[in-house]
């Protein structure tokens, strides 16, 4: 059987660097229309209405941020969570094989960690 690291491409820090900034804008949408369908499920919740919209929206913004998940994961970008987003890229280091990994709040890629560790594997490059 095929491990799921092996169905995405493995890349170089630089490499996963040049991918994130690619996907930075996308990234910065999917963190906005997140938070707009939060506060839209939230007003609807308590108050039946929201200047964000009605059901209709909140279900529109549902599919956008499925879509955008999609699209992170059909640039071999491993989404790890939502909220907060964290985003792996397949990669290596010294011949080891690692994910690249960027938490929501980061700047740009400056984690790795092994692929036996996970997440509380996290290192500093």
């Amino acid at each position: 059987m095929t491990e799921p690291e092996a169905l995405f491409p493995s890349r170089t820090l630089a490499q996963a660097r040049d991918v994130f900034a690619a996907l930075r804008a996308r990234v910065n949408d999917y963190l906005t229309a997140r938070a707009d369908l939060a506060e839209l499920r939230a007003d609807l919740t308590e108050h039946g209405v929201s200047p964000l919209g009605a059901l209709a929206d909140a279900k529109a913004l549902e599919a956008r941020l499925y879509a955008d998940l999609e699209h992170f994961a059909a640039e071999g970008v491993q989404v790890k969570g939502f909220a907060p987003l964290l985003l792996d890229f397949p990669g290596e280091r010294d011949g080891v094989p690692v994910l690249w990994c960027w938490l929501e709040g980061d700047e740009t890629i400056d984690w790795y960690h092994r692929l036996d560790t996970g997440f509380a594997g996290r290192r500093r490059v």
